[in-house]
Order: structure tokens, then sequence, then C-alpha cells
């Protein structure tokens, strides 16, 4: 079973709440009606093509998830999506900031200068060169990678990537793309 089936069997109301009723323990269509606060009919009809999709075993009245279909579900889909892009065409950039990078955000401030300069580098490009902004669009802009906005302003500057002057920061520094 792949996870488009699973996802899609979940995307009923109805099976959701008997799935989740089933991993919570209930081990009979009843049990599941009074864990789901579904009419025993529902619970029945949704059973019935949770079962037939292989997601539940049925014995009479007896249920019980295959929540080991989960699982191998959702590995067969990490094994078939394509790889990542590369964040750097320069491989050491890429694994460093692969390290700390993920889905868009920022998940650490890096200790190491080293690898706190190439994460700054490549963050430092959300700011167009010759563009002033205001501390608070600067906040809003850092606050989409980090909660921490104060220091990575703060980094930011001393690194010399920007500058500011009376609240008002602009990019001074990094790489641009041209």
């Amino acid at each position: 079973m792949d996870a488009a089936t699973i996802a899609g069997l979940l995307a009923d109301p109805a099976r959701l709440k008997v799935v989740a009723a089933l991993a919570l323990g209930a081990t009979t269509i009843e049990e599941a009606a009074e864990a789901s606060g579904l009419p025993l009919k529902d619970v029945a009809l949704a059973a019935r093509r949770l079962a037939r999709a292989g997601l539940v075993a049925r014995d009479g009245h007896g249920l019980a998830l295959h929540t080991e279909r989960f699982g191998a579900a959702a590995r067969a889909a990490a094994e078939s999506a394509p790889p990542p892009e590369p964040l750097s065409a320069d491989p050491a950039e890429d694994a460093v900031l692969s390290a700390f990078v993920r889905g868009g955000r920022l998940v650490s401030i890096p200790a190491q200068h080293s690898k706190r300069r190439v994460v700054l580098d490549h963050l430092v490009r959300v700011f167009e060169p010759g563009v002033r902004y205001p501390e608070r669009e600067v906040n809003a802009l850092l606050g989409v990678w980090h909660p921490d906005v104060a220091a990575l302003r703060r980094y930011l500057v001393d690194e010399g990537l920007l500058t500011r002057e009376a609240g008002v920061y602009w990019r001074s520094g990094g790489w641009v793309d041209v």
C-alpha cells in the first residue's frame, strides 16, 4: 500500500476517526463507534472500506489496524522522492547548508564561525542590494528563517553583510547573483 492510497483513505472524516479509534486501542466496531462518536453504521461502512484497502483486518466485529503499513508506506515514499535540490553549487557549502536549513527554515544558528558565515552568506540573499529596510521589515524577512531575529540581525551586521544606521538596514556584503 502506498502513501497516496493511505492519504486518500484518511481524507474521509469517518474513516479517519475509525483509524484514530483503532490506533488508540479500540478492537471492535462497537468500541470504535464509542471512541469516535460515530454511529455504528458509519463505523461499519468505514471499517469495510479500510479492510478492502488492506489497512484494517476484520474478524466479525473485531478490528485490528495494520499499523506497520503506515511505516512501510512512509519509507517507500521517502525512497522514491527525488533528492533535494542543492542549496549551493559548492559541495562544501551545500553540506553546511543542508545541515542547518530544512524546508526553507534555519533549524539552528551554527556556533562555529565558519559554518555560521556560510549560513549568513546564504541568508543575506533575501535582501536586495541598494534597498533600505526599516528594522521591522528586516525582522519580518529574518523571522521567516528563524525565530531569533535579533541574533541573526546582529550576526549579519557583525559580519559586514548588513549595515545599520538610525534603525535602517541595507545590504553591504556577500555574493550578488547577476
